[in-house]
């Protein structure tokens, strides 16, 4: 190969075979490819003949790649880092995964990485070993059982097989690959793939588990986020199902399946926010808050507790559309959003009703807490530099409160109560709050 103070040098053009040093044509001959990688960059320094022409690559266009562009299971600079730690840790170290050839299929390979250093500087020599057609044509395959085993471990995105009694669970080929790992990675212990669950999913993910085990559920099933290599969580779907008992009846064994349905559940994530919140300013929108009023309200009357809600609306706001725009309308909308975002609990909502009225609804407030809430907008809105910002006029806010049970008892009264005393606030000056009347005062009225 082509070095300079033990540098690998790029050649502009692959020299006549007659010119290649003797390594370099010994390296040529091999039928697996071989790259010279830095550690640091994952970037590919050289490459024999196999190396690029596996991949439907040249000798140059293979120099343009890195680790990252050409190992599908290798995601990201921290997984790289990751890996790189470990290769640097071991004599050698062995990744099952695809490379991704020029006409966009996979190409299944088992390589092997060992670390070294050469006037100085650390390489990392990597020998690539194409086995798409051992796992097709694998020799230990002899039975059709023995053939779906195999189908089944290499075709799913995860298979794993759990021995209760000593908690040692095997992992699969492709569920490794699906989170970062080599194949002699991930200790086979049930410890691997708990310590991983999501903190928010593992109480779940733990019942549903016991419950199948007690005979609850004919199945475990459940999705959940699954930390991976980089410490990204992957949300997958998990299921499984007690496939041997010992004579007194108690699970012994379990086998599953894991599939990564990220794309998929980004997607529902994306789709949902679409549909439960304000495009524009980003709040919950009314659907979202008349739901939230109506869960909360009904326990709040079975408990006994407080339950309050307010209606905000920005003064004079038609003029700022009218005078500057409506664009400049809708930046007013998000930022007064924001800052009435930010002054309520994180059990609260705040969410838009529509136009420039926003409405939060506070579980468990009583009133005099939410003349408190709603002094604190005011001045929050009051405090922003509306002309170093916006070049408009300091925005200021009419607010109308009501509260469960005096002002009503169904979202329909409390609604109505608020908007009641907001149209008084706004009567009486704006850029005040009021109190909503009593309902039989209301109603004797």
């Amino acid at each position: 190969m082509n070095t300079h103070s033990g540098v690998v040098a790029r050649p502009d053009t692959a020299p006549p075979v007659a010119e290649l040093p003797i390594a370099e044509q010994l390296f040529d001959q091999l039928p697996d490819a071989v790259y010279l990688i830095d550690p640091e960059s994952s970037r590919i320094l050289w490459g024999n003949r196999a190396a690029w022409a596996s991949l439907g690559l040249t000798r140059e266009e293979v120099l343009d790649h890195s680790v990252l562009s050409l190992q599908m299971d290798v995601v990201g600079a921290p997984q790289w880092a990751d890996i790189a730690a470990v290769i640097r840790a071991n004599p050698s170290y062995t990744f099952i995964g695809r490379h991704r050839h020029r006409d966009g299929h996979e190409v299944a390979v088992e390589v092997v990485t060992t670390c070294f250093e050469l006037a100085g500087r650390e390489y990392f020599l990597s020998v690539a070993r194409d086995v798409t057609r051992r796992i097709a044509l694998d020799a230990g395959v002899r039975d059709r059982a023995s053939q779906l085993a195999l189908a089944l471990n290499e075709a799913v995105d995860g298979l794993w097989d759990w021995e209760i009694a000593t908690s040692k669970v095997y992992f699969s080929p492709p569920l490794k690959r699906m989170l970062g790992y080599g194949p002699d990675e991930m200790p086979p212990v049930l410890a691997t793939w708990k310590d991983n669950i999501h903190p928010e999913d593992a109480p779940l993910v733990e019942r549903i588990l016991y419950d199948h085990l007690e005979g609850r559920l004919g199945r475990y099933e459940v999705e959940y986020r699954l930390r991976n290599r980089n410490g990204h969580y992957l949300w997958v779907h998990d299921r499984g199902k007690v496939c041997e008992r010992d004579a007194d009846g108690n699970p012994v064994r379990v086998v599953g399946m894991v599939q990564d349905i990220s794309d998929r559940k980004t997607l529902e994530l994306q789709l949902f926010e679409l549909a439960s919140h304000d495009v524009l300013t980003g709040l919950p929108n009314r659907r979202t808050g008349e739901e939230f009023i109506d869960t909360q309200l009904a326990l709040a009357m079975r408990a006994e507790l407080p339950f309050a809600l307010c209606f905000c609306d920005l003064d004079h706001f038609k003029t700022i559309n009218d005078v500057h725009g409506h664009l400049m309308g809708d930046r007013v909308l998000r930022r007064a959003a924001q800052v009435i975002a930010a002054e309520v609990r994180k059990c609260d909502l705040a969410f838009r009703w529509g136009g420039e009225e926003f409405v939060i609804a506070c579980p468990g407030m009583r009133v005099d807490r939410m003349q408190a809430l709603t002094t604190r907008i005011r001045r929050a809105l009051s405090a922003v530099a509306w002309d170093d910002e916006f070049g408009i006029e300091p925005i200021t806010v009419s607010i109308g409160v009501a509260a469960s049970p005096e002002h009503g008892t169904t979202r329909t009264e409390l609604i109505a109560s608020a908007d009641a005393a907001l149209y008084l606030a706004k009567e009486r000056g704006r850029d005040r709050v009021v109190l909503a009347s009593p309902v039989e005062h209301r109603r004797a009225g």
